[in-house]
């Protein structure tokens, strides 16, 4: 969640439901793909962008209104001068750890229950860290949690469609509890399989071995899997690791990160390379 003293929401924006569809089946989470559209011609959204939704409720320390931010899951376009955007929901719920108590999510219960024509206030555009380097011989190792497919979507989307001559090699893990909430690499909606023909892109799944029983996804041993594709791009200087999920994800990260280079010294020193360089960004949520 964005505290609304975080960001700028000053430039509020009318935006409508233009579409509303739920992607994954009925018997599993709810996710929802929205697409808005922007009702002032004066909003621009890039792929290398977010953007924040208001929602009138009351929060911490007296506030009324809840922001939460939001990356563009498909390219930016316009219709009729007006700005569309793409977005990824899923309807969450949360256990007050002092309470006890069960609580819908705020901003994802009011996104996921709009309907088509609903009108909803949006702020930004704010920024994102998954900038798109001008050396296209730069690598990609993208790691996407549930809805952190979002942002990797129009990422990917956007380097094969705008830019000219890619060279680099995208790799992609994609973590969901099962094949049906695996967004947009699945037989429904698998566009995202429309780049397995380009040869400079490979995308990797890892799913829960038990969805029913809420075992974790196996990310690490996915990726400890493809330990050669990873390895051959951690020696090479120009490459960047961009990953979006949960909290949760970073503890596997580095322990599958240390597995496959052979010590956890060897990954916190490659590690802080990546950092240093500007070549390591993270969206946790």
């Amino acid at each position: 969640m964005a505290h609304l003293a975080d960001f700028d929401v000053d430039n509020k924006y009318q935006a409508t439901v233009k579409k509303t569809e739920r992607l994954t089946p009925d018997d599993t989470e709810e996710i929802r793909e929205i697409v808005l559209e922007v009702n002032q011609p004066g909003f621009e959204c890039q792929v290398d962008q977010s953007f924040g939704v208001l929602v009138k409720a009351e929060g911490e320390f007296g506030n009324s209104q809840h922001h939460r931010l939001y990356s563009v899951a498909d390219l930016p376009g316009k219709t009729n001068g007006k700005q569309q955007l793409t977005m990824l929901v899923k309807r969450c719920s949360y256990v007050d750890e002092f309470n006890g108590e069960l609580y819908d999510g705020v901003a994802s219960n009011y996104l996921c229950d709009r309907k088509v024509g609903d009108e909803i206030i949006i702020t930004g555009p704010h920024t994102l860290p998954f900038v798109v380097p001008e050396d296209n011989s730069a690598n990609f190792i993208l790691i996407g949690m549930g809805t952190g497919i979002a942002p990797f979507r129009a990422f990917v989307k956007h380097i094969y469609k705008n830019v000219k001559d890619w060279k680099g090699q995208i790799r992609l893990f994609y973590g969901a509890r099962s094949g049906m909430e695996l967004l947009y690499l699945n037989d429904k909606d698998g566009d995202l399989t429309n780049y397995y023909d380009e040869e400079t892109f490979k995308a990797f799944h890892a799913l829960s071995p038990r969805p029913h029983f809420a075992d974790p996804i196996a990310l690490d041993v996915t990726m400890e899997e493809k330990a050669e594709h990873i390895l051959e791009l951690l020696n090479q200087v120009n490459t960047y690791i961009y990953v979006a999920g949960y909290e949760k994800v970073k503890e596997v990260l580095d322990k599958a990160f240390a597995n496959i280079l052979g010590s956890e010294e060897k990954w916190a020193t490659r590690k802080a390379e990546l950092k240093a360089g500007k070549k390591w960004a993270e969206v946790i949520y």
